[in-house]
């Protein structure tokens, strides 16, 4: 749904879903990097990376880096995690390190918490953050509360991860944004990497964190490579939680997104290039704490916003940036109403044809950005 401030609903289109990619970038650098835009040269890599090896690279590092941290969850160990993003691990780390569990998430979550409790570094894996639901008690009322209830004696250093959102054809209870549940909670730190420096980055920082953090990932995106720098491989790599990201700086309209829509906004933009509209395209990385200080700076920079997410439009991320922005500096920036993009406000059809129409398209982003920049479509 494409939801404006005044609340009107107007359906999506139905598109063909599209992976993000670097061409993308690149047309977007060919567009304006000659005719003086603000574009800057992209920096150089030296190698490509699928978000599931980062993963596996920073779990594996932190691990070997500090003995207080172990990963466990269902079939993480033996099998190599349902995804495939612990392959390895068991074998070179062992049974105290890389721990099945079994399929109880109440129980492996109160357990995990109770070992951050003690000093241990946890990291604590959801096959799908829809089965956090029950596990939802030790996460917010265990985890979360516990350092201010404590009045600062007992911190939970425990990493939450999994894959959080929709995937293909996996049905409603399988599919939901946990972004906005999440990022509701004061003493959670909550984080969706888009690509493998994010994933990589923000994964590390969130073990060595001493809060309980968050780590929202996509099935969709876990065999997708990108190029990394050298920065990117070394074992010290960090990404700041709380800061965000410009992935493609732009003057007439900001494009604000987290997790996989990243990709679909840097795609619209290479697509608006073409007729002259540069897209500032922000990454959040960050949604607990959001960085809202690079939000109202892209606002009042470009003067217009589209936010992108797969949560539903009620009290979702979307609406939490229209608060920030209504409420800074940035309002009387605004030369055209904040529309928020969201998933369909109904359960996750399992169709694809409805899956599809019910999340936001590359289609209906640049038909966004069209209308709220008031350009007729070329």
């Amino acid at each position: 749904y494409l939801i404006p401030l005044s609340n009107s609903q107007y359906p999506v289109n139905q598109t063909t879903m599209h992976r993000p990619s670097l061409s993308a970038c690149q047309l977007i650098l060919r567009s304006f990097g000659r005719s003086g835009g603000n574009i800057v040269a992209s920096r150089r890599f030296a190698s490509s990376m699928n978000v599931r090896d980062a993963l596996n690279s920073a779990m594996k590092e932190e691990i070997e880096r500090d003995p207080n941290v172990f990963l466990m969850g269902e079939e993480v160990a033996q099998y190599d995690g349902a995804y495939k993003v612990s392959k390895g691990l068991w074998k070179l780390m062992g049974d105290k390190r890389v721990i099945d569990t079994p399929i109880t998430e109440m129980g492996f979550t109160g357990l995990a918490v109770g070992a951050a409790m003690a000093g241990l570094r946890p990291i604590c894996e959801f096959m799908t953050f829809n089965f956090s639901m029950q596990a939802i008690d030790h996460v917010i009322n265990s985890a979360a509360k516990t350092y201010y209830m404590s009045a600062g004696d007992v911190k939970v250093p425990i990493v939450f991860r999994g894959p959080n959102g929709a995937a293909a054809g996996v049905g409603a209870q399988h599919s939901q944004d946990f972004a906005s549940w999440y990022s509701h909670c004061p003493g959670l730190k909550v984080v969706s990497p888009w690509n493998s420096e994010d994933a990589r980055g923000l994964l590390k920082a969130a073990i060595r964190d001493n809060d309980p953090v968050v780590c929202l990932e996509n099935e969709m995106m876990y065999g997708v490579s990108f190029e990394v720098s050298p920065e990117c491989e070394s074992k010290d790599f960090l990404i700041p939680i709380g800061k965000a990201k410009i992935e493609i700086p732009g003057n007439h309209i900001s494009l604000i997104s987290y997790g996989k829509f990243v990709g679909l906004c840097v795609e619209a933009a290479a697509e608006l290039a073409k007729e002259g509209i540069q897209c500032e395209v922000l990454n959040l990385r960050t949604l607990r704490p959001l960085d809202e200080e690079s939000i109202v700076k892209s606002v009042m920079k470009t003067h217009h916003v589209v936010t992108v997410e797969s949560c539903w439009p009620q009290c979702g991320m979307g609406a939490e940036i229209a608060a920030r922005i209504m409420e800074s500096q940035a309002f009387d920036y605004l030369d055209a109403p904040l529309t928020r993009m969201t998933g369909a406000d109904v359960p996750m059809p399992y169709a694809q044809a409805l899956e599809a129409a019910a999340l936001p398209q590359v289609a209906d982003i640049v038909r966004v950005v069209r209308r709220t920049l008031n350009r007729a479509a070329k």
